[in-house]
């Protein structure tokens, strides 16, 4: 029996299109769940307040997909408006569209860096640091250093709470909280603190909070490092003759850092931070000591200085003197040369 032909076509040509169908979506499928579709490794910042099409457009912008339509028809597909999560993600080239997509649903975003470095003298400074990095608020993160519940459960308080930053690089998720950004700094402490440092700082006499305090203000003197464990020396030899520290750095910070240059007047500001007025250690750090002064106080020179000035060579270097006719001796030597300096200009 021969087929008949006006059924046959129709037939036909419904396989046919069924067929051309049927590839289009396998092809599709191949290029959306199997195919890679970016460019290069990328690292996506994804902020609370953007959308699927933001996304797209910026990705797309940036030429690092090769595949736009791809890329938009699996964000359509999964609905990525929907469930969009803030984070910062990093994007490998063999990622698929679809990869993507879920990445961006199921909020599986990777860890950058925060660093904590440079010098930090006030909680609007370490705020501003922070913040820079990370998607939390400066104002957020301030709130979170002046939040004393919060600091003592970390074992810190308002005043002392620079002691617990270590500078360093932290790895930690971007949308991170000012409270899990806290908790990797608490973290980050307990590290540096280890087993030698406490036996070190025992050894002093001095808590480790007492070792920051005391490192806050060789750091305010000189951020030329070899000379660190030589002021660290001449302020623990203070301390242990029973003298006054009179330390121009905790002046400095009773004034909020805004002196051009510290005279006798100012030595006589009232505040517990001003050692020329009271003996001891100030209350809390005066700024976020760095690794180097932490570990100079711990590690102190030998000699018996008690004294030390700048060098009229303005090299930032120190003269130390073991008695107090030896460093007026010096303190002279450099004011003339300061003058002299200031009358040139």
């Amino acid at each position: 029996m021969v087929p008949n032909k006006k059924i046959l076509y129709p037939v036909s040509s419904i396989l046919v299109i069924f067929l051309i169908i049927a590839g289009l979506h396998l092809w599709n499928y191949y290029n959306d769940y199997k195919r890679h579709n970016f460019v290069s490794d990328t690292v996506l910042f994804v902020y609370p307040d953007m959308t699927a099409k933001d996304v797209e457009n910026k990705l797309i912008g940036e030429n690092s997909v090769s595949r736009p339509r791809s890329l938009k028809r699996s964000f359509k597909k999964l609905k990525v408006d929907i469930y969009i999560k803030p984070g910062r993600y990093e994007i490998r080239s063999m990622y698929s569209s679809v990869y993507l997509a879920r990445m961006l649903n199921n909020g599986w975003q990777s860890p950058g860096m925060l660093t904590v470095s440079g010098t930090v003298r006030s909680k609007g400074v370490l705020a501003r640091k922070i913040a820079w990095q990370m998607m939390a608020d400066s104002s957020e993160i301030i709130k979170a250093l002046n939040d004393s519940s919060l600091l003592a459960g970390f074992g810190f308080d308002t005043t002392n709470v620079f002691s617990m930053i270590i500078p360093d690089s932290y790895r930690i998720y971007w949308t991170a909280s000012p409270r899990d950004i806290l908790r990797t700094f608490s973290k980050g402490y307990e590290a540096f603190w280890n087993g030698d440092r406490k036996k070190s700082a025992e050894t002093l006499g001095l808590a480790p909070l007492k070792v920051s305090i005391l490192a806050s203000i060789v750091c305010g003197e000189t951020r030329y490092e070899p000379e660190m464990s030589s002021i660290a020396g001449v302020y623990l030899n203070r301390l242990h003759s029973g003298m006054k520290l009179q330390a121009d750095p905790t002046v400095a910070y009773c004034f909020g850092y805004k002196l051009d240059r510290i005279y006798g007047k100012h030595t006589k500001f009232d505040s517990p931070y001003n050692t020329y007025k009271y003996y001891g250690l100030p209350p809390g750090p005066i700024c976020v000591p760095s690794k180097a002064s932490l570990d100079a106080v711990l590690h102190p020179a030998k000699e018996s200085y008690l004294y030390f000035c700048a060098s009229p060579e303005f090299n930032g270097t120190h003269i130390f003197a073991k008695s107090y006719s030896e460093h007026r001796r010096n303190a002279r030597a450099f004011q003339r040369a300061l003058n002299e300096r200031q009358s040139s200009k």
